[in-house]
């Protein structure tokens, strides 16, 4: 009996220990969606957390200083403007420039300053059609095999 007792205290502390490790490694995992002006009027305590926030890389505001790159990011619709340092080891993507979109991922410092961990960006004007052009030409279907 004292082997089953044992062997069944064994089990319930391993589970234990593993559905710990799940739910601190959930927590410290998720990251929330906001905007720069939401952002902004979080609590203090709330401040802390992991966010993602996306605007337009303000023009002439990238500034590399050593492994850290300085920028501002802009939300159209309140007219907001917030600093970002990145400071990730993954090199920033292509798309990262001047007027591009761009999503940073990190945490709000109480300076006001975000530090982000990894940074996203893409280039709109590179998939939008250009305004007043023409949509691309469609081949015709005559029915017959292309040639090659």
């Amino acid at each position: 009996m004292k082997t089953y007792l044992r062997f069944g205290l064994l089990v319930v502390a391993i589970v234990g220990t593993l559905a710990w490790l799940a739910a601190s490694g959930i927590n410290e995992s998720k990251t929330y969606y906001k905007t720069i002006s939401e952002l902004k009027q979080m609590p203090a305590g709330e401040a802390t957390k992991r966010v993602r926030v996306t605007g337009d890389v303000v023009p002439g505001s990238i500034k590399r200083e050593g492994e850290h790159v300085h920028f501002q990011i802009h939300e159209k619709e309140s007219d907001q403007l917030l600093s970002v340092v990145y400071m990730g080891k993954d090199p920033l993507p292509d798309t990262f420039r001047d007027s591009a979109q761009a999503m940073a991922d990190g945490k709000l410092q109480s300076d006001g300053t975000f530090h982000a961990n990894s940074i996203a960006a893409k280039c709109p004007s590179k998939y939008e059609a250009a305004p007043g052009g023409k949509p691309a030409a469609q081949p015709l279907n005559t029915g017959k095999p292309a040639a090659i």
